[in-house]
């Protein structure tokens, strides 16, 4: 008997017993669809848990920092540190040996210094101004403008950095107001000061009055550096992403217009120096950003580092943990929707079961005019499958309608804090709940259909 012979009498079977098989399937679809809306939802978890923490960084970014911090007094300078051993920090020949690290596809330099901004009236105080390579700022996102070029000291302002400043006759800021100043980064210039010490020093009225007796020279004001914002990080002040608070210019740019602002000789505030407190012959980074060319290696190249004696960090530690409770959830989540689907095997099995003693005697003609006994097994199997079919295509109808109004009425942005859906169905998930409802109804279906291969010939013949 061919396939297609089984098939048809197989629909036939359960097309005259049409209430029974609309009752079982009604159970495979609501199965079907609470497994499916179940780990639906534990994947948008999952998904929603990477893409915040991808907000905050990069996955591939590993954060290097030295043991003893940033600033003080130099006693070494090398690449790598042992338990006992003397401090070290990030140089430039620290970066070029992490470049040459396997796995490692860049590397960039992180330097930070507090700066006073100005533009006309506004002020803003203790403003962190970050020199970083171009694989950094190639991080960056932009809402307007471009990215310095090497060595230019062009500006890409963070987003919610304007509410840094304040009114300078006033001295009421964003905060006291709730009226953001009138800045305009991209369209007028911005004067920076890079030596706060001197500045505040020739603000005070007892550095102003050491000269005269004690031989001492009055502190002058230190020189206001003109410098443009060439772009602007995207989102508004109500947006937070991992660059938002900074201003952001090229390491190459940063150092030149370090070495304008500080004479040959004078420390530049937090960097190291030697035990006459004299500025050092190179600088010494606050940290370095280390770029994995693949998710996957991040963990073995932070392992690399950290024995190496640097402190590290990467998102990949935040996801770790976030997908380990995520499984848990969507194992409890898919493990209530499995329920539902076993309640609904056991409908299936019941039906066939039915369907046997309904049909003990076609089943005992069909054995003695010869049927194969693999035939009548199958034929079973088909029904119950079939069952499953039916029953696992509406699941997934219904499932995505379901999903429809999860994600219409669940708002992820009040949740997490980031746009998407709560309830994702990808294409795999549909194909695989069709499946497993057919192997669930056919698993279901298997007892009965040995037990219809073990009926005596005879004994359904004379069955009425």
């Amino acid at each position: 008997m061919r396939i297609s012979d089984l098939l048809l009498m197989s629909i036939n079977n359960l097309r005259r017993r049409k209430l029974r098989t609309v009752l079982t399937v009604l159970g495979v679809i609501i199965g079907t669809a609470s497994i499916v809306v179940m780990v639906s939802l534990g994947i948008g978890l999952n998904e929603m848990t990477m893409e915040q923490i991808e907000s905050y960084g990069s996955l591939t970014t590993i954060e290097v920092r030295s043991n003893m911090g940033y600033g003080g007094v130099a006693v070494s300078v090398g690449g790598s540190s042992s338990a006992g051993s003397e401090a070290e920090y990030i140089t430039d020949e620290t970066i070029e040996q992490f470049a040459r690290m396997e796995h490692v596809k860049g590397v960039s330099p992180v330097l930070d210094i507090n700066v006073i901004m100005r533009q006309g009236v506004y002020e803003a105080q203790y403003l962190t101004l970050r020199g970083v390579g171009q694989s950094y700022l190639q991080q960056i996102p932009l809402g307007q403008g471009r990215l310095p070029k090497p060595g230019e000291t062009g500006l890409v302002v963070g987003n919610t950095v304007i509410q840094q400043f304040s009114n300078a006759k006033t001295g009421k800021g964003y905060w006291d107001t709730m009226e953001l100043p009138d800045v305009d980064f991209m369209g007028q210039p911005l004067f920076v000061i890079f030596d706060m010490d001197a500045y505040y020093q020739s603000q005070s009225g007892a550095s102003s009055s050491v000269s005269g007796e004690d031989g001492g020279e009055t502190v002058k004001p230190p020189k206001k550096y003109m410098m443009n914002a060439v772009g602007m990080v995207e989102g508004d002040i109500d947006t937070w992403n991992n660059y938002s608070y900074n201003v952001y210019m090229d390491i190459d740019g940063m150092k030149s217009q370090l070495s304008r602002a500080f004479r040959k000789g004078t420390p530049i505030p937090g960097q190291p120096t030697n035990k006459r407190g004299k500025a050092l012959g190179y600088l010494t980074y606050s940290s370095a950003q280390v770029y994995v060319d693949d998710m996957e290696n991040v963990q073995e190249v932070q392992k690399s580092l950290a024995d190496m004696g640097w402190q590290v960090s990467s998102q990949m530690d935040w996801l770790e943990s976030s997908r380990q409770q995520s499984n848990m959830v969507q194992a409890v989540l898919g493990g209530i929707g499995a329920v539902s689907l076993f309640v609904a095997a056991i409908g299936i099995a019941n039906t066939m079961m039915m369907s046997i003693y309904e049909r003990t005697k076609e089943i005992g003609v069909m054995k003695v005019l010869g049927c194969d006994m693999g035939n009548i097994r199958n034929m079973f199997l088909i029904e119950s499958g079939f069952i499953g079919f039916m029953g696992g295509a509406a699941g997934i109808v219904l499932s995505f309608g379901v999903s429809f109004l999860v994600n219409h009425f669940v708002s992820m942005a009040q949740i997490y804090g980031v746009e998407g859906d709560l309830s994702r169905i990808p294409p795999w998930l549909a194909l695989a709940a069709v499946g497993f409802a057919v192997f669930v109804g056919m698993a279901a279906g298997f007892m009965p259909a040995m037990r219809a291969m073990g009926l005596s010939p005879l004994a359904a013949i004379r069955n009425e």
